[in-house]
Protein backbone atom coordinates (compact mmCIF):
# COMPACT_ATOMS: atom_id res chain seq x y z
CA UNK A 1 0.00 0.00 0.00
CA UNK A 2 2.06 2.85 -1.16
CA UNK A 3 2.23 6.58 0.41
CA UNK A 4 3.22 8.29 -2.27
CA UNK A 5 6.64 9.45 -2.03
CA UNK A 6 7.89 9.50 -5.79
CA UNK A 7 4.98 11.18 -7.85
CA UNK A 8 5.34 14.78 -9.26
CA UNK A 9 2.86 16.95 -6.62
CA UNK A 10 -0.23 17.94 -8.56
CA UNK A 11 0.20 14.93 -10.62
CA UNK A 12 -2.63 12.35 -10.35
CA UNK A 13 -0.73 9.50 -9.40
CA UNK A 14 0.56 11.82 -6.70
CA UNK A 15 -3.46 12.37 -5.50
CA UNK A 16 -4.79 9.45 -6.17
CA UNK A 17 -1.92 7.07 -4.27
CA UNK A 18 -2.03 9.85 -1.12
CA UNK A 19 -6.25 9.06 -1.46
CA UNK A 20 -6.08 5.46 -2.01
CA UNK A 21 -3.65 4.77 0.65
CA UNK A 22 -6.11 5.48 3.32
CA UNK A 23 -9.03 4.17 0.54
CA UNK A 24 -7.61 1.08 0.65
CA UNK A 25 -7.00 0.92 4.24
CA UNK A 26 -10.72 1.69 4.68
CA UNK A 27 -11.76 -0.46 2.47
CA UNK A 28 -10.19 -3.47 4.48
CA UNK A 29 -11.41 -2.30 7.73
CA UNK A 30 -14.76 -2.92 5.95
CA UNK A 31 -14.11 -6.29 4.32
CA UNK A 32 -12.13 -7.95 7.58
CA UNK A 33 -8.96 -8.00 4.74
CA UNK A 34 -5.43 -8.40 6.80
CA UNK A 35 -3.29 -5.40 6.52
CA UNK A 36 -0.10 -4.37 8.16
CA UNK A 37 0.96 -0.50 7.88
CA UNK A 38 4.74 -1.41 8.49
CA UNK A 39 6.02 1.64 7.07
CA UNK A 40 8.57 2.56 4.26
CA UNK A 41 12.52 2.52 4.55
CA UNK A 42 14.59 4.41 1.98
CA UNK A 43 18.02 3.71 1.92
CA UNK A 44 20.92 5.92 0.36
CA UNK A 45 23.96 4.47 -0.72
CA UNK A 46 25.79 6.93 -1.91
CA UNK A 47 26.50 10.73 -2.11
CA UNK A 48 24.85 10.44 -5.34
CA UNK A 49 21.85 8.96 -3.93
CA UNK A 50 22.32 10.96 -0.66
CA UNK A 51 21.58 14.13 -3.24
CA UNK A 52 18.78 12.11 -4.80
CA UNK A 53 17.53 11.46 -1.27
CA UNK A 54 17.16 14.96 -0.24
CA UNK A 55 14.68 16.07 -3.45
CA UNK A 56 12.91 13.40 -2.58
CA UNK A 57 12.69 14.46 1.41
CA UNK A 58 11.08 18.07 -0.31
CA UNK A 59 8.55 15.96 -2.96
CA UNK A 60 7.32 13.92 0.02
CA UNK A 61 6.46 17.31 1.70
CA UNK A 62 4.94 18.51 -1.37
CA UNK A 63 2.59 15.34 -1.98
CA UNK A 64 1.26 16.38 2.13
CA UNK A 65 3.41 12.83 3.47
CA UNK A 66 4.49 12.70 7.21
CA UNK A 67 8.07 11.64 7.02
CA UNK A 68 11.18 11.13 9.27
CA UNK A 69 14.54 12.01 8.30
CA UNK A 70 17.51 8.83 9.36
CA UNK A 71 20.95 9.38 10.00
CA UNK A 72 23.16 6.07 9.39
CA UNK A 73 23.18 5.61 12.57
CA UNK A 74 19.83 5.63 12.99
CA UNK A 75 19.09 3.56 10.25
CA UNK A 76 21.30 0.72 11.23
CA UNK A 77 18.93 1.20 14.72
CA UNK A 78 15.88 0.63 12.72
CA UNK A 79 17.40 -1.85 10.57
CA UNK A 80 20.23 -3.54 12.31
CA UNK A 81 20.57 -5.70 8.71
CA UNK A 82 20.39 -2.43 6.36
CA UNK A 83 23.43 -0.59 5.48
CA UNK A 84 23.51 3.37 4.20
CA UNK A 85 24.93 6.67 4.54
CA UNK A 86 20.91 7.53 5.55
CA UNK A 87 17.50 7.26 4.84
CA UNK A 88 13.87 8.46 5.04
CA UNK A 89 11.18 6.83 7.21
CA UNK A 90 7.30 6.89 5.35
CA UNK A 91 5.20 5.28 8.04
CA UNK A 92 2.17 5.21 6.24
CA UNK A 93 3.04 2.42 3.60
CA UNK A 94 1.85 -0.56 4.31
CA UNK A 95 1.61 -4.31 2.83
CA UNK A 96 -1.69 -6.57 1.90
CA UNK A 97 -2.85 -9.42 -0.75
CA UNK A 98 -4.09 -7.79 -3.22
CA UNK A 99 -5.78 -10.86 -3.97
CA UNK A 100 -7.86 -10.48 -1.89
CA UNK A 101 -8.56 -7.20 -1.95
CA UNK A 102 -9.88 -7.71 -5.94
CA UNK A 103 -12.09 -10.26 -4.27
CA UNK A 104 -14.03 -8.64 -2.30
CA UNK A 105 -14.53 -5.86 -4.87
CA UNK A 106 -15.72 -9.20 -7.39
CA UNK A 107 -18.12 -9.93 -4.30
CA UNK A 108 -19.49 -6.66 -4.11
CA UNK A 109 -19.64 -6.13 -7.73
CA UNK A 110 -21.51 -8.89 -8.69
CA UNK A 111 -23.93 -8.71 -5.01
CA UNK A 112 -24.80 -5.42 -7.14
CA UNK A 113 -26.20 -7.11 -9.94
CA UNK A 114 -22.65 -7.10 -12.14
CA UNK A 115 -21.85 -10.27 -13.98
CA UNK A 116 -17.86 -11.16 -14.28
CA UNK A 117 -17.51 -13.30 -17.26
CA UNK A 118 -14.43 -15.59 -17.54
CA UNK A 119 -12.24 -16.52 -20.15
CA UNK A 120 -13.76 -14.19 -22.97
CA UNK A 121 -10.84 -12.87 -25.51
CA UNK A 122 -12.52 -9.43 -26.92
CA UNK A 123 -12.26 -9.69 -30.84
CA UNK A 124 -14.44 -6.34 -32.31
CA UNK A 125 -15.71 -3.73 -31.09
CA UNK A 126 -17.88 -1.39 -32.39
CA UNK A 127 -19.30 2.20 -31.72
CA UNK A 128 -22.50 3.89 -32.83
CA UNK A 129 -24.24 6.83 -31.35
CA UNK A 130 -26.15 4.49 -28.63
CA UNK A 131 -23.09 2.82 -27.06
CA UNK A 132 -20.86 0.11 -28.01
CA UNK A 133 -20.74 -3.54 -29.10
CA UNK A 134 -18.23 -6.38 -27.65
CA UNK A 135 -17.93 -9.75 -29.65
CA UNK A 136 -15.68 -12.15 -28.18
CA UNK A 137 -13.51 -15.05 -29.92
CA UNK A 138 -16.32 -17.51 -28.03
CA UNK A 139 -19.16 -16.18 -30.46
CA UNK A 140 -20.83 -13.79 -27.68
CA UNK A 141 -22.13 -10.44 -28.38
CA UNK A 142 -22.56 -7.81 -25.70
CA UNK A 143 -24.14 -4.39 -26.09
CA UNK A 144 -23.27 -1.71 -23.64
CA UNK A 145 -24.36 2.26 -23.07
CA UNK A 146 -20.82 2.95 -21.85
CA UNK A 147 -17.48 0.98 -22.24
CA UNK A 148 -15.06 1.30 -19.70
CA UNK A 149 -11.93 -0.44 -20.78
CA UNK A 150 -9.01 -1.17 -18.32
CA UNK A 151 -7.16 -3.70 -20.51
CA UNK A 152 -3.61 -2.90 -19.30
CA UNK A 153 -0.82 -4.87 -21.85
CA UNK A 154 -3.47 -4.79 -24.52
CA UNK A 155 -4.99 -1.38 -23.45
CA UNK A 156 -3.74 0.37 -26.82
CA UNK A 157 -5.07 -2.64 -28.84
CA UNK A 158 -8.23 -2.05 -27.53
CA UNK A 159 -8.35 1.59 -28.25
CA UNK A 160 -7.37 0.92 -31.61
CA UNK A 161 -10.54 -1.54 -32.10
CA UNK A 162 -12.86 1.35 -31.94
CA UNK A 163 -10.92 3.22 -34.63
CA UNK A 164 -9.12 5.71 -32.85
CA UNK A 165 -5.28 6.81 -32.86
CA UNK A 166 -4.41 5.95 -28.87
CA UNK A 167 -1.20 8.59 -29.39
CA UNK A 168 1.05 5.73 -27.29
CA UNK A 169 2.14 2.00 -27.72
CA UNK A 170 2.11 0.06 -24.69
CA UNK A 171 5.98 -1.54 -24.17
CA UNK A 172 5.99 -4.77 -22.13
CA UNK A 173 9.07 -4.55 -19.16
CA UNK A 174 9.13 -7.77 -17.22
CA UNK A 175 9.53 -7.20 -13.77
CA UNK A 176 11.67 -10.46 -12.10
CA UNK A 177 11.21 -11.57 -8.23
CA UNK A 178 12.84 -13.63 -5.95
CA UNK A 179 11.75 -14.73 -2.26
CA UNK A 180 14.25 -15.08 0.36
CA UNK A 181 14.71 -18.72 2.31
CA UNK A 182 12.57 -18.39 4.70
CA UNK A 183 14.77 -18.01 7.95
CA UNK A 184 14.89 -14.57 6.57
CA UNK A 185 11.43 -13.83 7.14
CA UNK A 186 12.41 -11.31 10.09
CA UNK A 187 15.59 -10.03 8.36
CA UNK A 188 13.84 -6.62 7.70
CA UNK A 189 11.37 -4.68 9.94
CA UNK A 190 9.44 -2.44 7.02
CA UNK A 191 9.50 -1.93 3.33
CA UNK A 192 13.34 -1.48 2.60
CA UNK A 193 13.70 0.40 -1.02
CA UNK A 194 16.95 2.11 -2.68
CA UNK A 195 16.92 5.67 -3.72
CA UNK A 196 15.58 5.11 -7.89
CA UNK A 197 17.21 6.94 -10.64
CA UNK A 198 14.61 9.87 -11.31
CA UNK A 199 15.26 9.66 -15.12
CA UNK A 200 13.43 6.36 -14.90
CA UNK A 201 10.05 5.38 -14.15
CA UNK A 202 11.12 2.15 -12.14
CA UNK A 203 12.13 1.74 -8.21
CA UNK A 204 14.81 -0.67 -8.18
CA UNK A 205 15.12 -3.78 -6.61
CA UNK A 206 13.72 -3.89 -3.44
CA UNK A 207 13.09 -5.97 -0.10
CA UNK A 208 9.10 -6.43 0.43
CA UNK A 209 7.66 -7.59 3.18
CA UNK A 210 4.35 -10.21 2.32
CA UNK A 211 1.53 -10.87 4.43
CA UNK A 212 2.19 -13.99 4.93
CA UNK A 213 5.40 -13.19 6.63
CA UNK A 214 7.79 -13.95 3.55
CA UNK A 215 10.09 -11.41 2.09
CA UNK A 216 10.23 -11.27 -2.15
CA UNK A 217 13.55 -9.44 -3.40
CA UNK A 218 12.83 -7.33 -6.75
CA UNK A 219 11.81 -6.16 -9.43
CA UNK A 220 13.90 -5.61 -12.56
CA UNK A 221 12.85 -4.32 -15.49
CA UNK A 222 13.74 -6.53 -18.48
CA UNK A 223 12.37 -5.66 -21.61
CA UNK A 224 10.06 -8.58 -22.66
CA UNK A 225 8.88 -9.62 -25.82
CA UNK A 226 5.45 -10.48 -25.47
CA UNK A 227 2.85 -8.66 -24.49
CA UNK A 228 2.11 -11.55 -21.23
CA UNK A 229 5.88 -12.67 -20.90
CA UNK A 230 5.93 -13.66 -17.80
CA UNK A 231 9.21 -15.90 -18.55
CA UNK A 232 12.30 -15.41 -19.89
CA UNK A 233 11.59 -18.07 -22.79
CA UNK A 234 8.43 -16.04 -24.09
CA UNK A 235 8.73 -14.68 -27.04
CA UNK A 236 6.23 -13.51 -29.55
CA UNK A 237 7.08 -12.63 -33.25
CA UNK A 238 4.11 -10.10 -33.94
CA UNK A 239 4.86 -8.47 -30.67
CA UNK A 240 8.80 -8.31 -30.76
CA UNK A 241 8.21 -6.82 -34.71
CA UNK A 242 6.02 -4.26 -33.27
CA UNK A 243 8.26 -3.24 -30.39
CA UNK A 244 11.16 -2.49 -32.98
CA UNK A 245 8.93 -0.81 -35.30
CA UNK A 246 7.74 1.41 -33.05
CA UNK A 247 10.32 4.85 -33.24
CA UNK A 248 8.97 5.98 -29.72
CA UNK A 249 10.25 2.44 -28.33
CA UNK A 250 13.45 2.44 -30.40
CA UNK A 251 14.24 5.61 -28.85
CA UNK A 252 13.46 4.76 -25.49
CA UNK A 253 15.96 1.99 -25.81
CA UNK A 254 18.45 3.91 -27.46
CA UNK A 255 18.39 6.45 -24.68
CA UNK A 256 18.28 3.97 -21.61
CA UNK A 257 20.95 1.81 -23.71
CA UNK A 258 23.29 1.02 -21.17
CA UNK A 259 20.58 0.76 -18.34
CA UNK A 260 18.85 -1.70 -20.33
CA UNK A 261 22.05 -4.22 -21.28
CA UNK A 262 22.35 -4.45 -16.97
CA UNK A 263 18.66 -4.71 -16.69
CA UNK A 264 19.37 -7.88 -19.42
CA UNK A 265 22.65 -8.66 -17.97
CA UNK A 266 21.35 -9.24 -14.01
CA UNK A 267 18.23 -10.99 -15.43
CA UNK A 268 20.39 -14.03 -16.55
CA UNK A 269 23.23 -13.76 -13.86
CA UNK A 270 21.62 -14.11 -10.57
CA UNK A 271 25.11 -12.73 -8.90
CA UNK A 272 24.52 -9.36 -10.11
CA UNK A 273 21.34 -9.38 -9.17
CA UNK A 274 22.03 -10.29 -6.20
CA UNK A 275 24.92 -7.28 -5.99
CA UNK A 276 21.94 -4.80 -6.24
CA UNK A 277 20.25 -6.16 -3.33
CA UNK A 278 23.81 -6.02 -1.58
CA UNK A 279 24.17 -2.46 -1.77
CA UNK A 280 21.90 -2.11 1.23
CA UNK A 281 21.48 -5.58 2.44
CA UNK A 282 25.03 -7.06 2.48
CA UNK A 283 24.21 -10.23 4.24
CA UNK A 284 22.73 -11.88 1.62
CA UNK A 285 23.74 -14.99 -0.82
CA UNK A 286 22.81 -16.06 -3.99
CA UNK A 287 21.80 -19.11 -2.22
CA UNK A 288 18.94 -16.80 -0.32
CA UNK A 289 17.12 -16.24 -3.64
CA UNK A 290 14.53 -18.91 -4.39
CA UNK A 291 12.09 -18.98 -7.29
CA UNK A 292 9.17 -16.27 -7.49
CA UNK A 293 6.59 -15.12 -10.79
CA UNK A 294 7.42 -12.71 -12.46
CA UNK A 295 4.75 -9.42 -13.55
CA UNK A 296 4.79 -7.56 -16.53
CA UNK A 297 5.09 -3.41 -16.57
CA UNK A 298 2.63 -1.71 -19.14
CA UNK A 299 4.28 1.05 -19.78
CA UNK A 300 2.91 3.33 -22.25
CA UNK A 301 5.52 5.00 -24.85
CA UNK A 302 4.76 7.98 -26.54
CA UNK A 303 5.55 8.45 -30.18
CA UNK A 304 8.40 10.72 -29.53
CA UNK A 305 10.01 8.45 -27.20
CA UNK A 306 8.92 9.57 -23.44
CA UNK A 307 7.88 7.05 -21.41
CA UNK A 308 4.38 8.48 -19.83
CA UNK A 309 5.02 8.66 -15.83
CA UNK A 310 1.45 9.65 -15.20
CA UNK A 311 -1.61 7.89 -15.04
CA UNK A 312 -3.48 8.14 -18.59
CA UNK A 313 -7.17 7.68 -19.68
CA UNK A 314 -8.41 7.82 -23.42
CA UNK A 315 -11.95 8.63 -24.49
CA UNK A 316 -14.38 8.56 -26.71
CA UNK A 317 -18.31 9.27 -27.07
CA UNK A 318 -19.03 5.97 -25.35
CA UNK A 319 -15.91 4.67 -24.29
CA UNK A 320 -13.21 5.31 -21.01
CA UNK A 321 -10.01 3.34 -21.03
CA UNK A 322 -7.52 3.28 -18.39
CA UNK A 323 -3.72 3.11 -20.71
CA UNK A 324 -1.16 3.62 -18.07
CA UNK A 325 -1.86 2.33 -14.91
CA UNK A 326 1.57 1.06 -13.52
CA UNK A 327 2.35 1.51 -9.49
CA UNK A 328 0.89 2.92 -7.66
CA UNK A 329 -2.24 1.67 -9.18
CA UNK A 330 -3.52 -0.78 -7.02
CA UNK A 331 -3.05 1.65 -4.02
CA UNK A 332 -4.91 4.17 -6.16
CA UNK A 333 -7.69 1.56 -7.40
CA UNK A 334 -10.35 3.37 -5.65
CA UNK A 335 -9.72 6.69 -6.11
CA UNK A 336 -8.81 5.72 -10.28
CA UNK A 337 -12.67 4.17 -9.92
CA UNK A 338 -13.84 7.11 -9.09
CA UNK A 339 -12.60 9.44 -11.55
CA UNK A 340 -13.66 6.81 -14.06
CA UNK A 341 -16.96 6.99 -12.58
CA UNK A 342 -17.40 10.90 -12.93
CA UNK A 343 -15.83 10.61 -16.52
CA UNK A 344 -18.81 8.58 -17.18
CA UNK A 345 -21.26 10.82 -15.71
CA UNK A 346 -19.97 13.68 -18.20
CA UNK A 347 -20.56 11.15 -20.64
CA UNK A 348 -23.63 10.66 -19.92
CA UNK A 349 -24.73 14.43 -19.63
CA UNK A 350 -23.55 15.00 -23.47
CA UNK A 351 -25.78 11.86 -24.64
CA UNK A 352 -29.07 12.46 -25.97
CA UNK A 353 -30.46 9.59 -25.54
CA UNK A 354 -32.67 9.25 -22.20
CA UNK A 355 -33.44 5.56 -21.99
CA UNK A 356 -29.76 4.46 -22.32
CA UNK A 357 -28.38 6.84 -20.16
CA UNK A 358 -30.79 5.82 -17.48
CA UNK A 359 -29.35 2.57 -17.27
CA UNK A 360 -26.23 3.76 -17.37
CA UNK A 361 -26.37 6.25 -14.53
CA UNK A 362 -28.25 3.14 -12.56
CA UNK A 363 -24.89 0.65 -13.14
CA UNK A 364 -22.42 3.75 -12.38
CA UNK A 365 -23.84 4.66 -9.61
CA UNK A 366 -24.28 1.21 -8.34
CA UNK A 367 -20.27 1.00 -9.00
CA UNK A 368 -19.41 4.14 -6.82
CA UNK A 369 -21.33 3.08 -4.15
CA UNK A 370 -19.66 -0.22 -3.87
CA UNK A 371 -16.32 1.11 -3.59
CA UNK A 372 -16.24 4.65 -2.17
CA UNK A 373 -18.23 4.95 0.15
Amino acid sequence: IHAGVYYTPGSLKARFCLAGNQATKTFCDQNNIRYDTCGKMLVATSELEMARMRALWERTAANGLEREWLSAAELREREPNIIGLGGIFVPSSGIVSYRDVATAMANRFQAKGGEIIYHAEVSVLTEHAAGVVIRTSQGREIETATLIGCAGLMADRLVKMLGVEPGFIICPFRGEYFRLAPRHNRIVNHLIYPIPDPAMPFLGVHLTRMIDGSVTVGPNAVLALKREGYCKRDVSFTDTLEIFRSAGIRRVLQNHLLSGLGEMKNSLCKSGYLRRVQKYCPSLTVNDLQPWPAGVRAQAVSPDGKLIDDFLFVTTPRSIHTCNAPSPAATSAIPIGAHIVSKVQALRASQSNPGRTLRAARSVDALHAAFTR
